[in-house]
């Protein structure tokens, strides 16, 4: 028997990745729609500032340091959420990174990081809250792909890889539980701080260029993401791909 609250009422979603753009947004709308959100990343100091803001506007947030290449401290991160709360709802995994450069280039490292933060993280998400949704036979998890995940581009092999992994591994876990909810969201161009870090220079500044010329705001996806988490129980939107208009 079902005896989990409906996707209408408050829910405890916890969010990866949520210190900046994509993550953050949808700590803001998932907790001003009335969930509680538990939030975590590696910038423990983002997460402090917005778990303060988010509770002086009276919404219900909590915080903890979170990397999710580290199995150990994914489980650590659900289990005291589950400790705490009882249940866990919802699952966004969000954490991603985009070093983008040729494959000649043999950034070797970073091909590692995407494998590890991209798929592994995701992953470790999946297996740190799955086995106390599949006991109560409800439970939605949330993975954040990409555009990148439906075409390759050039400089992107790798990042566009672990993305189509995402998109795979999510079907598997759609099918292998009927009991479950399980939602792809695939981003294009967004505002945010993923084409920042590492990668080749001149494919990286490409990538800032065309996200400044024509990006979503990253409130776009958060709204994507709470519209999938708001449908009714038996309801299981599968896939999203939200992009800007002028992308092609």
């Amino acid at each position: 028997m079902n005896t989990t609250s409906t996707p209408s009422d408050p829910q405890i979603i916890l969010v990866t990745g949520a210190s900046s753009g994509i993550g953050e947004a949808t700590a803001r709308h998932l907790a001003a729609a009335g969930h509680h959100v538990v939030l975590g990343a590696r910038r423990t100091d983002r997460l402090a500032a917005l778990t303060k803001e988010l509770s002086e506007a009276g919404y219900s947030a909590e915080y903890a340091e979170l990397d999710v290449t580290d199995p150990a401290g994914v489980r650590t991160f659900a289990e005291t959420a589950l400790a705490r709360h009882g249940r866990i709802d919802v699952l966004v995994n969000n954490a991603g990174v985009m070093p983008l450069a040729p494959l000649a280039a043999l950034h070797v490292a970073e091909w590692d990081q995407m494998i590890d933060v991209n798929l592994r993280g995701v992953l470790h998400g999946i297996a740190a809250v799955l086995p106390s949704m599949r006991e109560r036979r409800c439970g939605h998890i949330v993975n954040i792909a990409s555009t990148a995940a439906h075409r390759v581009d050039p400089t992107a092999a790798v990042y566009c890889a672990t993305k189509y992994a995402v998109r795979a591994l999510s079907e598997g876990l759609r099918q292998e539980n009927s009991d479950l909810r399980v939602t792809v969201v695939s981003p294009g161009f967004t505002r945010s701080e993923l084409a920042d870090k590492g990668g080749d220079a001149q494919a990286q500044a490409a990538a800032r260029g065309a996200t400044e010329l024509i990006g979503l705001p990253a409130s776009a996806v958060a709204e994507a993401i709470g519209y999938a988490i708001a449908q009714p129980a038996d309801v299981d939107v599968n896939e999203i791909i939200v992009r800007p208009t002028a992308q092609n």
